[in-house]
């Protein structure tokens, strides 16, 4: 191998020096230096540009240092187009004015950060945001951009279920043999599901209802209403299931409460009161000798029961099933209507609809009362009796709401302690009182 040994070496004519042949290889042995006082072209350095960006478009060129002044509008950054691997691009916030006049970039064509879109947007004061080109798969990447975040979040999609407490079943006080009865049972809470889109660091609020309480020989209280909100999603709520009747009429809800047999206001079953619909009608109490029965509360899909046999309280309207936990439960049953006896004769105590409803009471040996909706599945309370002593009816069922999120997507990010399980590729967080998730 020959060795040449000058101190500097000039073209012979003009002013470009050429080393070697297109296909030859220019070897630089280990610990040599290389001082550039000049201009370094084709290297990948970045040359920094005189002319600084104010106008609303720029079209950017590989390995370019660009000064971007947002003051008198926002500015839409085009990237090369075909960049090649190691292309770099620095871009800086000239006037520190890019918080209230962003730039957007155009990808024309190549990926950022694994995505396609959205357009990646940089909104914050006094950046410098140096990206390389890594190649087709992930393109585009951040090296520096204040806290290299994901610039390019995607959205995803998550499945609500969002049911209210459920109501209190009705009670009434003693009154003679002729004129005792059954009241009616709690209406479930509403029952409402949703799938809705969202991206990263959206804070979705959820309210959990509680069930509605007894009030002592009166019509039971309405269940409260549960739901979820947050920045661009729409607002879900579930109304609280009605009160059963009692002493005195129930009340409307997600589903209706039953009707009872004291008096002819309060006969009738309650309807749902919300648009659009998240339960039934509660059924219709007898006051005619010897049915003496409440009617049953509605269920999410249910009509409860009237109480058309003697003796028997209507039964709860059931509740519907979900599979957003990964395995079928059944939410929002009615409360069965409470019943009692005529000449001795034994009395039936209404059932509680599928879905947590609680039972009725009935007065004949062996005397029960009526049971509590199932708290976390918003059943109605079962309606009470009245002959020789006052029963009230029992309280409704607490509600539930319960997130299904991506595993992939899944955040972390909660208030309120839910319970967080996983099924097959989702990522389950049901609330059984008041918090949040953050996306």
């Amino acid at each position: 191998m020959s060795k040449i040994e000058v101190d500097q070496v000039d073209p012979q004519s003009g002013t470009t020096l050429t080393l070697g042949t297109s296909g030859d290889t220019v070897s630089i042995p280990s610990g040599v230096t290389l001082a550039n006082a000049g201009t370094a072209t084709g290297f990948a350095a970045i040359d920094w540009q005189s002319t600084i960006v104010t106008g609303a478009t720029h079209t950017a060129s590989a390995n370019q240092g660009i000064w971007i002044d947002t003051t008198s509008n926002a500015c839409n950054l085009t990237l090369p187009g075909s960049p090649s691997v190691g292309d770099q691009l620095i871009f800086s916030d000239f006037k520190r004015t890019w918080g209230s006049n962003a730039v957007t970039l155009t990808l024309n064509g190549s990926k950022y950060q694994g995505n396609t879109v959205p357009a990646p947007i940089y909104d914050t004061a006094g950046e410098t945001v140096h990206i390389v080109y890594s190649g087709s798969t992930q393109g585009w990447i951040p090296i520096n951009d204040g806290a290299v975040a994901l610039e390019t979040p995607q959205s995803y999609s998550i499945d609500f279920l969002v049911v209210a407490g459920g109501g209190a079943g009705g009670g009434m006080v003693a009154l003679p043999y002729s004129t005792g009865g059954g009241s009616g049972g709690g209406g479930a809470g509403g029952f409402r599901t949703s799938t809705q889109s969202s991206g990263v660091g959206v804070a979705i609020t959820v309210t959990v209802g509680d069930g509605g309480s007894v009030n002592t020989n009166a019509a039971g209280s309405q269940g409260n209403s549960s739901s979820i909100s947050g920045s661009g999603f729409t607002t879900i709520t579930s109304a609280g299931g009605g009160g059963g009747s009692g002493e005195g009429g129930g009340s409307t809800g997600g589903s209706g409460g039953g009707g009872s047999s004291r008096s002819t206001s309060g006969n009738a079953g309650n309807s749902p009161s919300t648009t659009p619909a998240q339960g039934s009608a509660g059924g219709t109490g007898l006051v005619s000798d010897p049915t003496y029965s409440g009617g049953g509360g509605g269920g999410a899909t249910g009509t409860g029961g009237n109480a058309s046999t003697p003796f028997t309280g209507g039964n709860g309207g059931d509740g519907t099933a979900s599979s957003i936990t990964g395995s079928s439960v059944t939410y929002a049953g009615g409360g069965g209507g409470g019943s009692r006896n005529s000449t001795g004769s034994a009395s039936t105590a209404g059932q509680g609809g599928a879905g947590g409803g609680g039972r009725g009471a009935k007065e004949t040996a062996p005397n029960i009362n009526a049971t509590a909706g199932t708290a976390n599945t918003g059943g109605g309370g079962g309606g009470g009796h009245a002959y020789v002593s006052p029963s009230d009816g029992a309280a409704g069922g607490k509600g539930v709401v319960i997130l299904s999120v991506p595993t992939a997507q899944y955040s972390g990010t909660t208030t309120g302690s839910p319970t967080v399980t996983t099924s097959g590729s989702n990522t389950i967080i049901q609330f059984n009182g008041t918090g949040s998730y953050t996306t």
